[in-house]
């Protein structure tokens, strides 16, 4: 099991994904010093959700490597962060000046059956809400290009697409089964492919 201390920063609402981009601001001193810190060392720190309603910090985040940082005056720095592999944190080992805690990192376990056939129907969904939502609001939405097809990428892409479920992203981040995951964002995506189709229909027949 392989442990390592970690410089940890924890974001309201914010769940960062392995393979995700995640662009930073740091304006706060203990981060701007965190920063400064890491910058010197392999670029890397601990990126975790917090919740500001239950003023709890996740137990799982994502590590997070800065990829382009920018010096601004007055020592902001703005940085794009790439979101790189999971870990739990086993304890905390100091708060200040600010956050390090000891973890361990976690994978999905090895599938024992092939989910490419559930990643192209999570995909055929996605792609069903996309041209849904183009339709309801009269624009053009397209899905990128770089939307990945393995089903472990897959189901990371689309749970760092999930706007404003803070709680229901860090579910599917803690999940070590890829296929559990995917099976939940079917059910999401279902749903709301149902829910655009009524609201489509509607107002198909309003016209």
């Amino acid at each position: 099991m392989a442990v390592r201390e970690l410089p940890l920063f924890p974001l309201p609402d914010v769940v960062l994904f392995p393979g995700r981009p995640l662009p930073l601001h740091i304006f706060e001193f203990r981060y701007r010093m965190m920063m400064n810190t890491i910058l010197e060392t392999d670029r890397r720190f601990g990126v975790l959700m917090f919740d500001p309603v239950k003023g709890e910090i996740a137990p799982v985040g994502c590590c997070a490597e800065i990829s382009q940082f920018q010096r601004l005056p007055d020592d902001r720095i703005k940085m794009l962060t790439l979101g790189q592999q999971r870990f739990r944190v086993l304890n905390w080992v100091r708060e200040k000046p600010y956050r390090v805690g000891l973890v361990e990192w976690i994978e999905d376990e090895t599938p024992d059956t092939d989910l490419r056939p559930l990643a192209q129907d999570v995909e055929a969904l996605l792609n069903d809400v996309v041209k849904l939502s183009a339709k309801l609001t009269d624009q053009k939405i397209e899905l990128p290009d770089d939307v990945p097809d393995l089903p472990r990428e897959l189901s990371f892409w689309i749970a760092s697409n999930l706007y404003g479920v803070a709680s229901e992203q860090q579910s599917l981040l803690e999940m070590q089964d890829t296929k559990a995951r995917l099976d939940r964002e079917a059910e999401i995506l279902g749903s709301t492919r149902n829910h655009l189709a009524a609201r489509t229909a509607l107002k198909d027949a309003l016209r």
